[in-house]
């Protein structure tokens, strides 16, 4: 797995996230429970002016996709792409942390683009034994290029096997 997290270093990849709206950006309000984003966001389309999301709306955003079918998730309850580098290896993964940069919110209506790469790879071993800290960064960017927010995370990738795969 180590192997194949090196081989994966600084290999972005994109993803469009599509064109979040306004509805879009109140639903994730609604689940934080954040009647007065909704309120003020509902007020600004009507007056036509633009809307910018909630401040963590895109690290919060796990995917841009539909969910995946359950028989689709690996047995750690992830999706098959949120797992760089484990791919039908019997891993366990959880999440080591996270930092989040915030340039600019995006405005309702303005293409997203996640560029996506893992960024280190480190071989650890601990009271549980043998694990790797996987560094992985997605930068948010705008139609345009201009990085809009950037999510810096840990993954801790629990080999069952004991040794590097």
């Amino acid at each position: 797995m180590l192997a194949r997290a090196r081989e994966l270093i600084g290999q972005w990849r994109d993803e469009d996230c599509g064109t979040p709206t306004v509805k879009d950006f109140c639903r994730y309000a609604a689940a934080l429970n954040d009647g007065g984003y909704i309120r003020r966001a509902r007020a600004l389309e009507a007056d036509g002016r633009p809307v910018e999301a909630p401040a963590l709306f895109l690290a919060a955003t796990m995917s841009w996709e539909d969910g995946p079918p359950e028989d689709e998730l690996r047995p750690d309850g992830l999706a098959r792409r949120e797992s760089p580098c484990t791919e039908g290896l019997p891993v366990r993964q959880v999440h080591g942390g996270q930092s989040v940069r915030l340039v600019r919110p995006p405005v309702a209506g303005s293409r997203i683009t996640a560029a996506r790469a893992v960024v280190s790879a480190r071989h650890k071993r601990g009271r549980s034994g043998e694990f790797v800290l996987l560094g992985v960064r997605t930068r948010f960017l705008s139609r345009d290029g201009s990085e809009l927010a950037a999510v810096d995370e840990t993954i801790v990738v629990l080999d069952a096997t004991g040794g590097d795969r």
